[in-house]
């Protein structure tokens, strides 16, 4: 088995290279080869780099993971050792210091880091959610600054939209941005935000407009807010039922000055841009959820050919086995949804449709994968002593954030109503 220092030196040697040269074309081939319909086989560099991915998985993540879920710190060790194969950042553009990895190259990695916990595999890349508005709408100065931090050291960026009244409901966010001169000033609290006692900076949307019939395409504007600006601060850390190895916390804005140059997109463009990201990063979210999905058939696979009642194992029992079927079941079809969804996306079509069913999907597959696995498991299921109790804390936010399986289903829905309507 090689070790982490064995594999830091493949990626500097062969898979850093590899990523970067065909991140060129990747867009081209990736658009020829469409022509045959999809394709399972994966490409020589993806494979190089989940095979780093799996040895950090297993050498790394799994063998700490429950003393992160106990503790609840930030995983900063692993976040750094991440950041150093190139683990994280990846999808950052070439040109920005990024290895300019697609949303698909980023679902694999994802998946096998929530494999290990799900928890950790947020700590780690929850910063591509804080980047994805200035990937998606900021100018070249932008980028530069902001994308080149994060490659140039390991930091985090966070995702500031929630607040106490406005999960789902974006359009009911009440932090206020004043323009006065050449500044912004903000005001205002947010809550249940991922990495925000640990980001070097925060894209935050904020009302600008203060018309409160001004439609929500208009109303709202995204900033890139430094971390350590005056009149910011942070709640304590949120201990949640499950994934506690991820910062969650809540922030407040007093007075808090943004300059101009900080406006992503424009003024009124904010909902847009907020909108915009989850149709890259709901798909990652999905292949979080096979993860944990995969994880628990493994786990409860392996217990059930290992328990034994009347004399044979469980496995051996149909109404076991057949547990197991449909959870494999779950995990195949899990991945085929986040795979379309990443692949649609990657072709530079809209996907809102496609990441939707994934992140619906998936998030109920691995609230039932982990819900069978801990009934398998028995009485040792609900005990700490045995993963499949934190499998099960750890699924349920899949169902919750980055809009939650009954907004997806109102995305769904729609969309169906709508394309109905049209062919008549």
């Amino acid at each position: 088995m090689q070790t982490i220092s064995n594999v830091q030196h493949v990626v500097r040697r062969i898979v850093r290279p590899l990523v970067r040269a065909s991140s060129r074309n990747a867009q081209t081939d990736a658009k020829v080869e469409s022509s045959g319909g999809y394709s399972f086989a994966l490409n020589e560099t993806q494979i190089e780099v989940l095979d780093v991915v799996k040895k950090f998985t297993r050498e790394e993540i799994i063998p700490v993971a429950s003393h992160y879920d106990k503790t609840g710190e930030f995983p900063w060790p692993l976040f750094k050792k991440a950041w150093e194969l190139g683990l994280v950042n990846a999808h950052i553009p070439v040109e920005f210091g990024g290895l300019g990895q697609s949303v698909f190259d980023r679902c694999l990695i994802v998946e096998e880091f929530s494999y290990g916990c799900s928890g950790i595999q947020v700590a780690l890349e929850a910063t591509n959610l804080g980047q994805s508005p200035v990937l998606l709408a900021g100018n070249v100065e932008q980028k530069k600054k902001y994308l080149g931090r994060l490659v140039e050291e390991p930091l985090i960026a966070s995702y500031c939209v929630s607040e106490s009244g406005a999960g789902s409901d974006v359009n009911g966010v009440k932090t206020k941005a004043v323009k006065k001169g050449d500044e912004w000033i903000i005001n205002g609290s947010k809550m249940w935000i991922t990495g925000a006692g640990v980001a070097n900076w925060y894209f935050v949307l904020a009302r600008t407009s203060p018309d409160p019939k001004t439609p929500a395409g208009k109303a709202f504007t995204g900033f890139i807010v430094e971390r350590d600006s005056p009149g910011i601060t942070v709640g304590r850390k949120e201990i949640n039922m499950g994934q506690r190895a991820s910062d969650t916390r809540g922030i407040t804005f007093e007075d808090v000055r943004v300059p101009k140059e900080n406006v992503l997109l424009g003024e009124g463009g904010g909902f847009k841009i907020a909108m915009g990201v989850f149709d890259k990063t709901r798909p990652p979210v999905a292949a979080g959820a096979t993860g944990i999905s995969r994880r628990c058939l493994d786990e409860a696979t392996k217990y059930a050919n290992e328990r034994k009642t009347f004399g044979v194992p469980i496995s051996q029992h149909q109404a076991i086995a057949f547990m197991l079927a449909d959870m494999a079941i779950g995990v195949e079809t899990s991945r085929l949804a986040w795979m379309k969804s990443a692949w649609v996306v990657d072709q530079g079509k809209r996907n809102t449709y496609e990441s939707s069913i994934a992140k619906c999907y998936c998030a109920d597959v691995a609230n039932k994968c982990a819900t069978d696995a801990v009934q398998i498991f028995g009485g040792a299921g609900y005990n700490t002593e045995y993963p499949v109790e934190k499998l099960m804390r750890d699924a349920k936010i899949f169902q919750i954030y980055e809009g939650t399986s009954q907004i997806q289903r109102m995305i769904i829905s729609r969309h169906l109503i709508e394309a109905a309507k049209s062919q008549n």
